[in-house]
């Protein structure tokens, strides 16, 4: 037993990237059985692989705070969203018609494609209501963004405050978008960290637009791509929005963050 926990924590295999139960049943002499119940009962899982990335943002906590102060405890008088752009989605089609589902068989499409164009989607996430206001575009500079700012701007009540949420896209800091600002002094944007999109809340829906009715749909135009984002905002407004629930507070998040950090230091 530990032989086996000390190379699975400790050493990689010659012949691989990391260890299998076979592989560490060979090189130790155990069965596989045992193999398994040993990383069981440590919860070790050798072939699992997670991602991640620490943001270096030098205004890491203060960008946290402000934007997790929005989604806990949003202003009154005012309209919070999420913004972001899906950009170069691609119109794909199958090369030969898709067999459809039925009883014994899963559905099937051919693993070749053809390209029909791309298109971006700019999506603003209202966090009180769950609805989103979308705009399609050919291009996505600042030029397209800072239309669906005025778009975002004339749909709203200007009675409220507009409080925007966005990553650190340089479309989103030029002299073009700061003039437009400047003219408009109830839009207020606020930044989240470098490489930190988990925390603006427009991902999750973009997640879910991909998982929906991007992943698996067939689109022999950039129209058809078009009309079937469209239907996936018009549905969600009318059927799925509801209020985004925000339930990790700015002390809980910094505090992981630092403790990544303190984790990463040693393997520098």
């Amino acid at each position: 037993m530990h032989e086996i926990l000390t190379l699975t924590t400790q050493r990689v295999p010659a012949e691989a990237t990391h260890w299998s139960l076979r592989l560490m049943a060979k090189h130790t002499g155990a069965s596989v059985y045992q193999v398994r119940q040993v990383w069981q009962a440590a919860d070790l899982k050798p072939h699992r692989l997670q991602t991640f990335k620490i943001s270096n943002d030098p205004h890491f906590a203060e960008k946290v705070v402000d934007v997790v102060g929005l989604y806990m405890a949003p202003p009154e008088n005012a309209v919070v969203l999420s913004v972001d752009e899906k950009t170069q989605i691609q119109a794909l089609d199958r090369t030969q018609p898709m067999l459809p589902l039925r009883p014994g068989q899963v559905e099937r499409r051919t693993h070749d494609y053809k390209r029909h164009g791309t298109a971006s989607l700019y999506a603003a996430f209202d966090i009180l209501t769950g609805n989103v206001m979308g705009r399609i575009t050919a291009r996505h500079r600042a030029k397209e963004f800072l239309d669906f700012m005025r778009q975002i701007d004339k749909a709203t009540d200007p009675a409220l405050d507009l409080h925007v949420i966005l990553d650190n896209s340089s479309t989103h800091k030029t002299a073009e978008v700061k003039a437009w600002l400047a003219k408009h002094p109830r839009v207020k944007l606020h930044f989240t960290p470098t490489s930190a999109s988990w925390l603006n809340a427009v991902e999750r829906w973009f997640a879910s637009l991909e998982r929906r009715a991007l992943y698996r749909g067939a689109f022999g135009s950039v129209q058809e791509l078009r009309e079937a984002i469209r239907q996936f905002i018009d549905t969600h407004n009318a059927y799925s929005a509801k209020p985004f629930r925000w339930t990790k507070s700015a002390e809980a998040i910094l505090a992981k963050v630092a403790r990544a950090r303190a984790a990463t230091a040693g393997y520098k």
